[in-house]
């Protein structure tokens, strides 16, 4: 009598088999809504990460304002507003990512891991939902953009907003980055802080990009962050009267071996970003977590 043995690679094989685009879309769904169950049950998180771009804003902005040349033609909070609005985003949403870290130690993330749905699901709605929260968290901070002299037009609001979601989701697509390797809590803090610090003072969120040393220039080109700071920025001014030369020191355009990026190109740019880390996310998350 002969017997078949079952292979239990096999086995596993068929208990992952992942269904169809239906089937997909609800397994980002339910992520997503884990994330935002978690983001309306925590509001210690959102008032402390919201504290940081309200002290930029308010304390360095009008410390600074008296000693900071913006030509006499806007308040430096003005100048200072977009790029608060992207720190308002970026250690929520990153943080949103590192999280899977404590997905892993907790168990959770091994249930969703065995569960029939492919990772770019899982990562994908870990993603939209940190990117979500973040986004719905900076809502403060935008409500606030008529104290520092920011109009209350709806498009720009909405260009913002739009802006934001870009950000917070490549942001939280490189806390996913991040954490597909990091296997304990006490090592995903410090890595977070020490890529989450240099891009937010190399984006130009706190000063201007005109003028700056070529290794400095060049690294901020090199910065993801860059690329939605700078058009969040240019969006405002377009709704203010500033002059030609206060928009040369204050916004510069984003030059390439001597090419100025349109607005458009800068924010493709920071898609493409938001792609290559998200694709690069899901390549080396390991399923056997």
């Amino acid at each position: 009598m002969t017997t078949t043995t079952r292979d239990p690679s096999t086995a596993a094989h068929r208990h992952r088999t992942v269904g169809g685009p239906a089937h997909e879309l609800r397994a980002i769904s339910m992520v997503w809504q884990r994330e935002m169950i978690r983001f309306r049950h925590d509001p210690a998180r959102v008032f402390a990460m919201l504290l940081q771009p309200l002290l930029f804003l308010f304390v360095m902005g009008t410390g600074l304002a008296s000693i900071v040349d913006t030509g006499g033609e806007i308040d430096f909070r003005t100048f200072l507003f977009p790029g608060v609005l992207a720190i308002s985003v970026l250690f929520s949403a990153a943080f949103a990512g590192i999280s899977l870290v404590w997905d892993r130690e907790f168990g959770f993330l091994r249930e969703m891991l065995v569960a029939p749905v492919s990772k770019f699901a899982i990562i994908v709605g870990k993603c939209l939902g940190g990117a979500t929260a973040a986004t719905a968290q900076s809502l403060v901070v935008l409500a606030l953009a008529g104290m520092v002299g920011v109009p209350y037009h709806p498009v720009l609001m909405l260009k913002l907003l739009a802006l934001l979601f870009v950000a917070a989701f490549m942001l939280t697509a490189i806390g996913v980055l991040l954490s597909a390797r990091i296997r304990q809590i006490q090592a995903a803090m410090p890595t977070s802080q020490l890529t989450i610090l240099p891009m937010m003072f190399l984006s130009g969120a706190l000063f201007p990009l005109a003028n700056l040393p070529d290794w400095l220039a060049i690294l901020t080109k090199l910065n993801p962050l860059t690329y939605v700071v700078q058009p969040m920025r240019a969006v405002v001014f377009d709704y203010l009267n500033v002059s030609a030369g206060a928009l040369e020191a204050l916004d510069p355009a984003i030059t390439w071996f001597g090419w100025q990026l349109p607005i458009g190109v800068q924010i493709l740019v920071a898609l493409g970003f938001a792609s290559a880390i998200l694709a690069a996310g899901i390549a080396i998350f390991d399923r056997s977590d």
